[in-house]
């Protein structure tokens, strides 16, 4: 297993690994086994690699071309945050058809990249980057499908603390390959300063 950016329990204890009862064969290759309960477990060292991967991918570009997108309520919060700490552009909430192809638009965005939390429940989004040959980078689950996805990161994309996990691992990685923050610097706010709060 190639070093892993933080400890294995950390990974484990936000449910990072934890997937659906579906499995999609696009995803079949992160995954690690299936649990006695139905549900099938990603394959930790993959997830590690492919935040690696996101992180290298996304730090080539300014910030303020990057937009991050989660429709889902556990993603906002986790979006919001990171878009404050790389310096991007983010839309947690409802993504409004027109935002990325309708110039008349009040809030129209011209990204060169997008990162969505769920290629399901961001599929807008990912439709109107694929209109303008934009990238998405995608947090995936088990059960999801890659066609539209350019560069995926195996995660539990439903879990609150999975979410943020990654959204701030890959706000560090990004922080340290830009020489923002040293190559073994911490982010001044923690993981969970990244989740929802209730």
């Amino acid at each position: 297993m190639s070093e892993l950016l933080i400890p294995l329990e950390q990974y484990l204890a936000a449910g990072l690994h934890i997937g659906t009862q579906q499995k999609t064969g696009d995803m079949e290759k992160y995954i690690f086994r299936i649990r006695s309960d139905g549900l099938y477990v990603l394959d930790i060292s993959k997830t590690n690699e492919r935040i690696k991967a996101g992180a290298k991918f996304l730090s080539k570009y300014n910030p303020e071309d990057i937009l991050v997108v989660a429709t889902r309520q556990y993603g906002q919060a986790p979006v919001k945050k990171f878009a404050e700490l790389i310096g991007c552009k983010s839309i947690p909430g409802r993504f409004i058809p027109g935002t990325l192809t309708n110039p008349n638009y009040s809030k129209f965005i011209e990204p060169k990249v997008i990162v969505v939390t769920d290629p399901r429940s961001d599929s807008q989004a990912i439709i109107e980057s694929k209109q303008i040959g934009v990238p998405v980078v995608a947090l995936c689950d088990t059960e999801n499908l890659l066609s539209t996805v350019d560069l995926a990161i195996p995660v539990n994309n439903k879990g609150r603390k999975a979410i943020a996990l990654v959204y701030w691992l890959l706000a560090r990685e990004i922080l340290r390959e830009k020489g923002i923050i040293g190559e073994n610097e911490e982010l001044d706010v923690d993981a969970t300063d990244f989740e929802l709060k209730f």
